[in-house]
Protein backbone atom coordinates (compact mmCIF):
# COMPACT_ATOMS: atom_id res chain seq x y z
CA UNK A 1 0.00 0.00 0.00
CA UNK A 2 1.20 3.73 -1.11
CA UNK A 3 2.25 6.29 1.70
CA UNK A 4 -0.86 8.60 2.48
CA UNK A 5 -0.85 11.80 0.45
CA UNK A 6 0.75 14.60 3.02
CA UNK A 7 -1.61 16.74 3.90
CA UNK A 8 -0.65 19.98 1.41
CA UNK A 9 -1.28 17.17 -1.15
CA UNK A 10 -4.66 16.43 0.06
CA UNK A 11 -5.34 20.15 0.04
CA UNK A 12 -3.93 21.11 -3.10
CA UNK A 13 -5.34 18.29 -4.95
CA UNK A 14 -8.82 19.24 -3.88
CA UNK A 15 -8.19 22.95 -4.80
CA UNK A 16 -7.19 21.49 -8.41
CA UNK A 17 -10.58 19.34 -8.42
CA UNK A 18 -13.17 22.22 -7.64
CA UNK A 19 -11.36 24.46 -10.36
CA UNK A 20 -13.06 24.59 -13.75
CA UNK A 21 -11.57 25.23 -16.79
CA UNK A 22 -13.03 27.89 -19.00
CA UNK A 23 -13.93 26.76 -22.46
CA UNK A 24 -15.37 30.07 -23.78
CA UNK A 25 -18.78 31.53 -24.33
CA UNK A 26 -19.40 30.75 -19.67
CA UNK A 27 -18.84 27.00 -20.55
CA UNK A 28 -16.55 25.23 -18.35
CA UNK A 29 -14.90 21.71 -17.64
CA UNK A 30 -14.78 20.60 -14.26
CA UNK A 31 -12.68 17.70 -13.57
CA UNK A 32 -13.23 14.42 -12.52
CA UNK A 33 -12.04 13.06 -8.90
CA UNK A 34 -8.77 11.16 -9.63
CA UNK A 35 -9.09 7.22 -8.57
CA UNK A 36 -12.63 8.04 -7.95
CA UNK A 37 -15.35 5.23 -8.04
CA UNK A 38 -19.11 5.25 -8.58
CA UNK A 39 -21.41 8.04 -7.99
CA UNK A 40 -19.63 11.99 -7.84
CA UNK A 41 -19.95 13.13 -4.27
CA UNK A 42 -22.78 16.21 -4.45
CA UNK A 43 -20.16 18.41 -2.45
CA UNK A 44 -18.10 18.47 -5.74
CA UNK A 45 -20.53 19.28 -8.58
CA UNK A 46 -22.17 22.32 -6.22
CA UNK A 47 -18.72 23.53 -5.12
CA UNK A 48 -17.53 23.35 -8.82
CA UNK A 49 -21.21 24.91 -10.43
CA UNK A 50 -20.09 27.81 -7.79
CA UNK A 51 -16.94 28.27 -9.27
CA UNK A 52 -18.21 28.86 -12.52
CA UNK A 53 -20.75 30.82 -11.48
CA UNK A 54 -18.69 33.00 -9.93
CA UNK A 55 -15.66 33.11 -12.69
CA UNK A 56 -18.52 35.69 -14.46
CA UNK A 57 -19.17 38.15 -11.38
CA UNK A 58 -17.30 40.65 -10.56
CA UNK A 59 -14.67 39.66 -7.74
CA UNK A 60 -16.04 42.55 -5.93
CA UNK A 61 -19.50 40.93 -5.93
CA UNK A 62 -18.57 37.86 -3.48
CA UNK A 63 -21.55 35.15 -3.40
CA UNK A 64 -23.94 35.38 -1.08
CA UNK A 65 -26.46 32.21 -1.94
CA UNK A 66 -27.34 29.46 -3.68
CA UNK A 67 -29.59 27.11 -4.13
CA UNK A 68 -29.21 23.95 -6.29
CA UNK A 69 -31.41 20.76 -7.63
CA UNK A 70 -30.06 17.44 -7.87
CA UNK A 71 -31.71 15.83 -11.18
CA UNK A 72 -29.50 12.18 -11.51
CA UNK A 73 -26.53 10.80 -9.92
CA UNK A 74 -23.10 12.03 -11.94
CA UNK A 75 -20.64 9.66 -12.30
CA UNK A 76 -16.56 9.93 -11.07
CA UNK A 77 -15.64 8.10 -14.49
CA UNK A 78 -16.73 11.41 -16.73
CA UNK A 79 -15.67 15.21 -16.34
CA UNK A 80 -18.29 17.71 -15.83
CA UNK A 81 -19.62 20.28 -17.98
CA UNK A 82 -20.85 23.29 -16.70
CA UNK A 83 -23.21 25.84 -18.86
CA UNK A 84 -23.62 29.59 -17.02
CA UNK A 85 -26.44 31.54 -17.87
CA UNK A 86 -25.97 35.91 -17.10
CA UNK A 87 -29.47 36.57 -15.81
CA UNK A 88 -29.14 39.69 -13.76
CA UNK A 89 -26.25 42.19 -13.04
CA UNK A 90 -28.18 45.27 -10.96
CA UNK A 91 -27.09 48.08 -9.23
CA UNK A 92 -25.93 45.91 -6.22
CA UNK A 93 -26.61 42.54 -7.32
CA UNK A 94 -25.91 40.05 -9.88
CA UNK A 95 -27.91 36.44 -10.48
CA UNK A 96 -26.39 33.55 -12.52
CA UNK A 97 -28.11 30.25 -13.41
CA UNK A 98 -26.02 27.24 -13.77
CA UNK A 99 -26.13 23.46 -16.04
CA UNK A 100 -24.29 20.79 -14.80
CA UNK A 101 -24.18 18.34 -17.13
CA UNK A 102 -22.23 14.76 -17.98
CA UNK A 103 -22.73 13.10 -21.82
CA UNK A 104 -25.07 15.81 -22.67
CA UNK A 105 -27.53 15.07 -19.75
CA UNK A 106 -28.14 17.37 -16.65
CA UNK A 107 -27.12 16.39 -13.38
CA UNK A 108 -28.25 19.39 -11.54
CA UNK A 109 -29.04 23.20 -12.19
CA UNK A 110 -28.07 25.66 -9.50
CA UNK A 111 -28.66 29.64 -9.14
CA UNK A 112 -26.56 31.61 -7.38
CA UNK A 113 -26.99 35.86 -6.08
CA UNK A 114 -24.26 38.02 -5.38
CA UNK A 115 -23.79 41.20 -3.63
CA UNK A 116 -21.22 43.98 -3.29
CA UNK A 117 -20.11 44.74 -0.21
CA UNK A 118 -22.64 47.77 1.93
CA UNK A 119 -23.11 48.22 5.66
CA UNK A 120 -26.39 47.41 6.66
CA UNK A 121 -28.53 46.29 9.98
CA UNK A 122 -26.63 43.45 11.98
CA UNK A 123 -27.48 40.90 13.95
CA UNK A 124 -26.99 37.39 14.94
CA UNK A 125 -29.93 35.35 16.28
CA UNK A 126 -28.04 32.10 16.96
CA UNK A 127 -25.90 31.17 19.70
CA UNK A 128 -23.17 28.67 19.04
CA UNK A 129 -23.38 25.59 20.80
CA UNK A 130 -21.90 24.56 24.00
CA UNK A 131 -19.68 21.74 22.57
CA UNK A 132 -16.15 20.54 23.60
CA UNK A 133 -13.28 21.86 20.76
CA UNK A 134 -11.65 20.29 18.55
CA UNK A 135 -8.74 19.65 20.31
CA UNK A 136 -10.42 17.28 22.69
CA UNK A 137 -12.65 14.69 20.09
CA UNK A 138 -10.95 11.88 18.14
CA UNK A 139 -9.92 12.43 14.69
CA UNK A 140 -12.44 11.06 11.92
CA UNK A 141 -9.75 9.51 10.30
CA UNK A 142 -8.82 7.04 13.55
CA UNK A 143 -12.60 6.54 13.71
CA UNK A 144 -12.96 5.46 10.05
CA UNK A 145 -9.75 3.18 10.11
CA UNK A 146 -11.28 1.73 13.59
CA UNK A 147 -14.51 0.65 11.93
CA UNK A 148 -13.46 0.03 8.23
CA UNK A 149 -13.06 -3.58 8.71
CA UNK A 150 -16.76 -3.42 10.27
CA UNK A 151 -18.41 -2.30 7.15
CA UNK A 152 -19.87 -3.84 4.23
CA UNK A 153 -16.77 -4.76 1.71
CA UNK A 154 -18.32 -2.06 -0.97
CA UNK A 155 -18.42 0.69 1.15
CA UNK A 156 -14.96 0.11 2.95
CA UNK A 157 -12.72 2.28 0.42
CA UNK A 158 -14.80 5.25 1.82
CA UNK A 159 -13.58 4.48 5.30
CA UNK A 160 -9.96 3.98 4.48
CA UNK A 161 -9.39 7.13 1.93
CA UNK A 162 -7.60 9.96 3.35
CA UNK A 163 -9.67 13.39 3.02
CA UNK A 164 -8.38 17.03 2.19
CA UNK A 165 -11.49 18.12 4.94
CA UNK A 166 -10.77 16.88 8.45
CA UNK A 167 -14.00 16.37 10.13
CA UNK A 168 -14.52 15.81 13.90
CA UNK A 169 -17.82 14.75 15.59
CA UNK A 170 -19.10 15.33 19.20
CA UNK A 171 -21.69 12.85 19.66
CA UNK A 172 -19.08 10.11 17.28
CA UNK A 173 -20.61 8.76 14.36
CA UNK A 174 -23.69 6.27 13.77
CA UNK A 175 -22.11 4.04 11.26
CA UNK A 176 -21.96 0.86 13.52
CA UNK A 177 -24.25 2.04 15.84
CA UNK A 178 -27.93 1.26 15.96
CA UNK A 179 -29.38 2.86 18.89
CA UNK A 180 -31.58 5.53 17.76
CA UNK A 181 -30.84 8.88 18.84
CA UNK A 182 -32.01 12.77 18.44
CA UNK A 183 -31.95 14.06 15.34
CA UNK A 184 -28.98 16.38 15.93
CA UNK A 185 -25.52 16.02 15.38
CA UNK A 186 -22.27 18.45 15.88
CA UNK A 187 -19.09 18.51 13.84
CA UNK A 188 -16.22 20.71 13.63
CA UNK A 189 -14.50 20.23 9.80
CA UNK A 190 -11.65 22.33 8.47
CA UNK A 191 -9.18 21.97 5.25
CA UNK A 192 -5.85 19.48 6.53
CA UNK A 193 -3.52 22.31 5.22
CA UNK A 194 -3.65 25.83 4.89
CA UNK A 195 -5.41 27.43 1.47
CA UNK A 196 -5.04 29.90 -0.74
CA UNK A 197 -6.31 33.78 0.41
CA UNK A 198 -8.88 33.68 -2.30
CA UNK A 199 -12.60 33.95 -0.74
CA UNK A 200 -13.72 32.12 -3.44
CA UNK A 201 -11.66 29.14 -2.61
CA UNK A 202 -12.70 29.24 0.70
CA UNK A 203 -16.38 29.46 -0.18
CA UNK A 204 -16.25 26.26 -2.51
CA UNK A 205 -14.68 24.30 0.26
CA UNK A 206 -17.68 25.23 2.52
CA UNK A 207 -19.88 24.26 -0.02
CA UNK A 208 -18.19 21.35 -0.86
CA UNK A 209 -18.24 20.26 3.24
CA UNK A 210 -22.07 20.91 3.66
CA UNK A 211 -22.97 18.27 1.52
CA UNK A 212 -21.01 15.92 4.16
CA UNK A 213 -22.76 15.04 7.71
CA UNK A 214 -25.93 16.91 6.99
CA UNK A 215 -28.41 14.09 5.42
CA UNK A 216 -27.52 11.27 7.84
CA UNK A 217 -29.20 13.74 10.32
CA UNK A 218 -32.32 12.75 9.52
CA UNK A 219 -31.64 8.98 9.64
CA UNK A 220 -30.30 9.36 13.63
CA UNK A 221 -34.27 8.99 15.17
CA UNK A 222 -34.28 5.86 12.71
CA UNK A 223 -31.12 3.98 14.22
CA UNK A 224 -30.20 3.51 10.90
CA UNK A 225 -27.09 3.72 8.73
CA UNK A 226 -25.94 3.89 5.09
CA UNK A 227 -22.99 1.57 5.60
CA UNK A 228 -24.43 -0.92 7.49
CA UNK A 229 -26.59 -0.81 4.00
CA UNK A 230 -30.31 -0.32 5.84
CA UNK A 231 -30.59 2.49 3.97
CA UNK A 232 -30.50 4.49 0.22
CA UNK A 233 -30.19 8.02 -0.08
CA UNK A 234 -29.36 10.83 -2.31
CA UNK A 235 -29.98 14.81 -2.43
CA UNK A 236 -32.21 16.16 -3.92
CA UNK A 237 -31.86 19.94 -3.10
CA UNK A 238 -29.54 22.09 -1.59
CA UNK A 239 -29.04 25.49 -0.17
CA UNK A 240 -26.16 27.65 1.20
CA UNK A 241 -26.31 31.16 2.33
CA UNK A 242 -22.97 32.80 3.11
CA UNK A 243 -23.09 35.35 5.55
CA UNK A 244 -19.89 36.48 6.68
CA UNK A 245 -16.42 36.14 5.98
CA UNK A 246 -14.78 32.55 7.11
CA UNK A 247 -11.22 30.71 6.38
CA UNK A 248 -12.26 26.88 5.49
CA UNK A 249 -8.79 25.88 6.49
CA UNK A 250 -9.53 26.69 10.64
CA UNK A 251 -11.98 25.15 12.16
CA UNK A 252 -15.79 25.85 11.57
CA UNK A 253 -18.24 23.61 13.80
CA UNK A 254 -21.35 22.39 11.78
CA UNK A 255 -24.20 22.23 13.59
CA UNK A 256 -27.51 20.22 11.90
CA UNK A 257 -30.87 19.57 12.79
CA UNK A 258 -33.66 17.43 10.93
CA UNK A 259 -37.08 18.72 11.86
CA UNK A 260 -39.17 16.12 9.91
CA UNK A 261 -38.74 13.16 7.45
CA UNK A 262 -41.69 11.43 5.67
CA UNK A 263 -42.56 10.28 2.45
CA UNK A 264 -39.16 8.93 1.52
CA UNK A 265 -37.63 12.17 1.87
CA UNK A 266 -35.52 13.89 4.80
CA UNK A 267 -35.21 17.48 5.62
CA UNK A 268 -32.09 18.54 7.38
CA UNK A 269 -31.07 22.26 8.54
CA UNK A 270 -27.20 23.26 8.77
CA UNK A 271 -25.61 26.49 10.82
CA UNK A 272 -22.01 26.82 10.47
CA UNK A 273 -19.98 29.09 13.11
CA UNK A 274 -16.58 30.20 13.34
CA UNK A 275 -14.86 29.26 17.04
CA UNK A 276 -15.19 32.66 18.38
CA UNK A 277 -18.74 32.23 18.18
CA UNK A 278 -19.58 34.35 14.36
CA UNK A 279 -22.33 32.39 12.60
CA UNK A 280 -20.93 32.57 8.91
CA UNK A 281 -23.27 30.52 6.79
CA UNK A 282 -26.45 28.45 7.10
CA UNK A 283 -27.63 25.14 5.04
CA UNK A 284 -30.74 23.21 3.92
CA UNK A 285 -31.35 20.17 2.47
CA UNK A 286 -34.09 17.97 1.57
CA UNK A 287 -32.75 14.09 0.33
CA UNK A 288 -34.66 10.95 -0.46
CA UNK A 289 -34.18 8.59 2.25
CA UNK A 290 -35.01 5.00 2.24
CA UNK A 291 -35.24 1.85 4.00
CA UNK A 292 -34.10 -0.93 2.66
CA UNK A 293 -36.33 -3.88 3.06
CA UNK A 294 -33.61 -7.15 2.65
CA UNK A 295 -35.19 -9.62 -0.36
CA UNK A 296 -37.15 -12.38 0.40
Amino acid sequence: MEDDPTPERLVSGLVKLLEVKPQGDDTFIGRKKRGGVGRVFGGQVIAQALLAAEATVDPARPAHSLHAYFLRGGSEDHETDYTVARDFDGGSFSNRRVVASQLGRPILNLTASFQKHEDGLHHADAEMPDVPPPEELEPEAEVRRRFAEQMRPEARHHFYAPRPVEMRAVEGRHWMNPVKAPPRSHSWFRAVAPLPDDPRVHRAILAFASDMTLLGTCALPHGLSWARGEVVSASLDHAVWFHEPFRADEWLLYATDSPWSGGGRGFNRGRIFTRDGRLVASVAQEGMIRKIVPKT
